[in-house]
């Protein structure tokens, strides 16, 4: 389409697809049932793969959980996680001390650097209705020169995270939640120190777009030659500059071209990721992101070597109890939020 924003839409598949700077994007959405009392599933785990249970059976998956739902310690090296989770908890846990949890809008930030181990469990607190979780879990890449920093992460409590508010003409309302970037002079909070994103110039954007019924909002024009996708994870139908985009469908953008959105009968939502590319060469071996092959031979090296700082739980699945939101650092500085 002439003079279009669009380049190309596609249906959605488990694992999002991204572009450079991106790596990876999942999305979870599962509606656990009620607790056992010991944060697992109330209801019997018979029939499901345990270790590796992603069926969605009944709604929900134990991933590799074998008792509670999540990713037990699991390594990773060369990029970073940055955990949206829009509904329900996670426990984490990791190989330098650090723990937390976080959930119900927070985002999680962690740069892996040099090598760090951590659980990402899916504590099930209520015992008595059911606890559902929706996350998006981004990988976004370092650049050759950060992928051995040393490990950081910082919590953004969602009581701090900007949230922006737009009217159409007819008063129908647009909000955008700013995770990373910046829109109409809102910044977002400050991503950790070495992360691409810390870098203005690098235009890196991590939005949640929640739209009401028959909304519409202009997703503003950026520079060239980035990389800008928007997915359409929640909803009916949209349109894009008149192009209709069915829901569970993801559209890559024109960077410096704006697009108008008009939302149809149902509350929309979508994601967007955008980034100047890295451009480098990209080698991946699991958890590991490196450069070379060399490198991730190294890498299983020293992890089978120092173990990334080892283990310090008595458990590869942890979760903390009963406690609300909190994070405490590997230098034993405690956060909760309000603070």
């Amino acid at each position: 389409m002439e003079n279009s924003g669009i380049i190309t839409t596609k249906p959605l598949s488990f694992i999002w697809d991204t572009k450079d700077p991106f790596l990876f994007c999942a999305y979870h959405l599962d509606k656990y049932p009620e607790g056992n009392g010991n944060f697992g599933p109330k209801s019997s785990l018979i029939g499901r793969n345990i270790g590796q249970d992603f069926e969605g059976k009944d709604g929900w998956r134990m991933y590799h959980g074998e008792n509670i739902p999540g990713f037990p310690a699991h390594p990773h090296r060369g990029f970073e996680t940055v955990t949206l989770v829009e509904k329900g908890f996670v426990d984490h846990s990791d190989s330098i001390g650090a723990t937390a949890r976080y959930g119900m809008g927070d985002v999680q930030w962690m740069t892996a650097g040099k090598g760090i181990q951590h659980a990402e469990m899916f504590p099930l607190i209520n015992e008595n209705k059911e606890n559902t979780l929706e996350l998006f879990q981004i990988w976004l890449n370092l650049p050759a020169k950060n992928k051995i920093v040393d490990p950081f992460y910082k919590m953004f409590w969602s009581e701090k995270i900007p949230q922006l508010l737009f009217k159409d003409t007819n008063y129908r309302e647009t909000k955008v939640k700013l995770v990373a970037g910046n829109l109409d002079s809102h910044l977002s909070l400050e991503p950790p120190p070495n992360s691409w994103a810390s870098s203005p110039e690098n235009h890196v954007a991590i939005w949640i777009i929640e739209m009401e019924p028959f909304s519409e909002w202009v997703l503003p024009a950026s520079i060239a030659n980035l990389s800008k996708t928007l997915y359409f994870y929640e909803g009916s139908r949209i349109y894009l500059d008149n192009r209709e985009l069915p829901v569970m469908y993801l559209v890559d953008l024109v960077s410096d071209k704006k697009i108008l959105i008009r939302n149809h009968e149902q509350t929309a939502k979508l994601l967007l990721l955008q980034g100047k590319p890295i451009q480098e060469r990209i080698v991946q071996y699991g958890p590991f992101v490196m450069n070379t092959e060399e490198e991730i031979q190294q890498a299983f090296y020293d992890y089978q070597r120092t173990r990334f700082g080892g283990w310090p739980w008595n458990s590869v699945e942890p979760v903390h109890g009963k406690m609300r939101r909190f994070s405490k650092y590997a230098d034993g500085k405690e956060e909760v939020p309000f603070l």
